[in-house]
């Protein structure tokens, strides 16, 4: 198989991690035989660095000349700590979801049993959980009408779903319970949100077409508590913008940390593939960065844009091989794991290499 990779690191340790996926990557073609070719781009504050501008056009006319992107992340704290910037970072990411179209963004929450004790919940609560979020992408109220107004003293955002846009994210969602345990939970806040009883509505009546999948609905209040209490609860769990990108954060606790979760980015055409992790800039240059987000990122790409499972599951593989041999990154760090255990962000990748 020959396929074209667009690597966009972007930012801080998103350039670091996706400089070992893309080693992964490569070592997959030389194990099973595929031809793989490499262009780069800039986005985020690179990108406005190098051209004052969060998404060149350069990088929209790449992206879509692609089979894949392994995607890095954005973000810089000059932005953070200036709420008046009107060029930021961040609007590079939100724009190439949208003129890619990738309106579905799928979240693992899949807990390696290595792991039971990098996280802050008892191991008991946590042991089994398996959870696939389809977190809708393009619309909501990141994408919404916003402004100031009354001198700048009156800010707003606002939330809008269309009909369309609920359907093709739910579609998907059923479909992926259909493979799995033939369970959704829709998350919504319908007692309060009008776009969000369209969104149950929505939900509701999509039901009838999948009669083998058992629905349930949850307000995100009570989700967010249910996700810590009882997560082996959960299997496909489908919900909007805003609260998808809440709730897929409060859920990396489940799987002991950011630096494990992996994303794939979606919609009719090119596929964009990352970790959920920021730029991470306090550690950014350190080498101490976990890569295995990225790495399982990497593997999500074979699976889904390339239909390669045996190449996906052989990385998969490597990374739980790694994890049974007691290694670790500073963040999944335990009271266990000694010194020489304990490695950088290039000795994690060499390791998760050397499996495969």
């Amino acid at each position: 198989m020959k396929k074209h990779i667009l690597v966009i690191p972007g930012d801080g340790i998103g350039q670091e991690v996706v400089a070992v996926s893309k080693q992964v990557v490569e070592k997959i073609g030389q194990k099973f035989g595929h031809e793989f070719s490499f262009d780069y781009a800039l986005i985020g504050h690179a990108a406005i660095e190098a051209t004052g501008n969060p998404l060149p056009d350069e990088t929209i006319e790449k992206s879509k000349a692609s089979d894949a992107i392994l995607f890095g992340a954005v973000g810089h704290p000059k932005y953070d700590n200036d709420p008046s910037a009107k060029v930021r970072p961040e609007q590079g990411l939100l724009g190439i979801r949208k003129a890619l179209g990738l309106y579905a963004n799928l979240r693992p929450i899949k807990l390696f049993d290595e792991l039971l004790g990098a996280s802050s919940i008892r191991p008991e609560v946590l042991k089994g959980a398996d959870i696939l979020f389809f977190r809708e992408l393009t619309g909501d109220i990141y994408f919404g009408e916003k402004g100031r107004k009354d001198n700048g003293n009156t800010a707003y955002d606002i939330a809008q779903y269309s009909r369309y846009e609920v359907e093709r994210i739910a579609r998907k969602a059923f479909e992926a319970a259909r493979t799995r345990s033939k369970k959704l939970c829709s998350v919504d806040k319908a007692n309060v949100l009008e776009t969000s009883r369209l969104w149950r509505e929505v939900v509701q009546a999509m039901a009838s077409e999948y009669p083998d999948v058992t629905v349930e609905h949850q307000f995100v209040d009570s989700m967010a508590m249910l996700l810590i209490k009882d997560p082996r609860r959960f299997d496909v769990v489908l919900t909007a913008n805003l609260f998808g990108d809440i709730l897929t954060d409060e859920a990396s606790q489940i799987a002991g940390s950011m630096g494990m979760l992996a994303s794939a980015s979606i919609g009719d055409t090119v596929g964009l593939y990352e970790p959920i992790h920021g730029s991470a800039h306090d550690i950014t240059g350190k080498g101490l960065a976990n890569p295995l987000a990225s790495i399982l990122s990497a593997a999500l790409m074979f699976e889904i844009s390339f239909g390669l499972k045996a190449e996906s599951e052989a990385i998969v593989s490597a990374v739980d091989g790694v994890l049974k041999a007691g290694f670790r990154t500073r963040d999944i760090a335990d009271t266990h794991t000694g010194p020489e255990k304990t490695l950088g962000t290039e000795a994690m990748g060499a390791e998760v290499l050397r499996r495969i």
